[in-house]
């Protein structure tokens, strides 16, 4: 029997396809010699390829109609026997509807949140699992996977890591915790102004600098934190992707709330304080789906207050559950993950 083509679609964002790779791999582990193409937008092209499990990676401009029809011509030429929707969304699930695939595996509508998707799927598979990664594992599942997740090794390009080498040395740094304020919404982000007392804790107490990594649109945030570190003078930093992946394994810890730089962070083996609010880690937790985990030195830490309220509402200031959480309490934590970290 020929092996089967899988079309694997997760087109963004950051922390989503680290949530997905897990999923993939459960795919790859039972379908070794598989051709899986892997579908996303340009930016996180070079994310995909670290991980090793797709055979091809496409890419597709989702405001193009040129780009969109490119894809579906390419998709009806390669003639997959199977796509799985692992983004679930309208723009996701027609690709492969558009491009004659004979089935068509996505979440159903107790699972989706945009309404009417799953009209265009051949197998709706209502999820069980509490977290995003392992009800991505279901889509697998059904894909033929004996089992939905499986454990993904991350290879950051040799260029990037001399590029942050390089960055170290020109800026006089060894040792380092990473600090990653942003999140997309402001209502799952911790304040800045903690960040900042929490940043000049670690400089005066552990001796240790903190380099703050900040996204598109986040400068004003970055400088924010930076100047309530006072003499701590944490380091900014926004690189490409690559050198990025080279900051976070080479990490002693991350610290930072439900964003895509701390879910890759963890990814790359680096262990995490990670500070939730609105957002429920049960779902949108650290990952560590391949054992790691039961590593002492790879436990990730979760500070969540207990009133908060899990809601995906996305408001402009910081959820009152995030103001809950106390910079003593994030340090203790972080200290303890030095530690075990050596």
């Amino acid at each position: 029997m020929p092996e089967p083509k899988f079309l694997a679609v997760r087109l963004s964002s950051l922390g989503d396809i680290v949530h997905t790779f897990p999923a993939v791999a459960g795919l790859r582990e039972t379908f070794p010699s598989a051709e899986i193409v892997w579908v996303t937008h340009p930016r996180w092209k070079l994310l995909v390829e670290s991980s090793g499990l797709a055979s091809e990676v496409w890419t597709v401009e989702n405001r193009s109609f040129t780009s969109l029809r490119e894809l579906i011509r390419r998709i009806r030429k390669t003639k997959f026997s199977s796509t799985i929707d692992y983004q679930g969304l309208w723009k996701s699930a027609a690709f492969s509807f558009f491009g004659n695939v004979p089935r068509r595996i996505g979440f159903s509508s107790e699972t989706i949140r945009e309404y009417g998707v799953p009209i265009l799927y051949t197998d709706r598979v209502r999820c069980t699992e509490a977290h995003i990664a392992d009800q991505n594992g279901e889509l697998s599942r059904r894909a033929g996977a004996r089992n939905g997740t499986a454990g993904v090794t991350l290879v950051v390009p040799p260029g990037a890591e001399s590029t942050f080498r390089e960055y170290l040395q020109g800026h006089g740094v060894a040792r380092y915790i990473a600090v990653s304020p942003g999140g997309g919404w402001r209502s799952k982000c911790w304040p800045p102004d903690r960040f900042g007392a929490l940043c000049r804790k670690i400089h005066e107490s552990l001796g240790i600098s903190c380099i703050i990594n900040y996204g598109p649109g986040e400068e004003n945030l970055a400088k924010e934190v930076r100047d309530a570190s006072g003499d701590a003078a944490p380091l900014l930093y926004n690189g490409e992707l690559g050198p990025l992946m080279a900051l976070l394994r080479n990490a002693m810890c991350i610290v930072g709330g439900d964003t895509g730089p701390l879910h890759l962070a963890v990814a790359l083996r680096t262990p995490a304080v990670a500070l939730f609010g609105p957002t429920d880690p049960a779902r949108n937790g650290p990952y560590r789906g391949d054992g790691s985990a039961d590593n002492a030195s790879l436990r990730d830490i979760v500070l969540r207050s207990p009133s908060a309220i899990t809601t995906y509402k996305r408001e402009n200031r910081p959820d009152p559950s995030m103001l809950e959480i106390q910079v003593d309490a994030v340090f203790d934590a972080l200290r303890h993950q030095v530690k075990a970290r050596g």
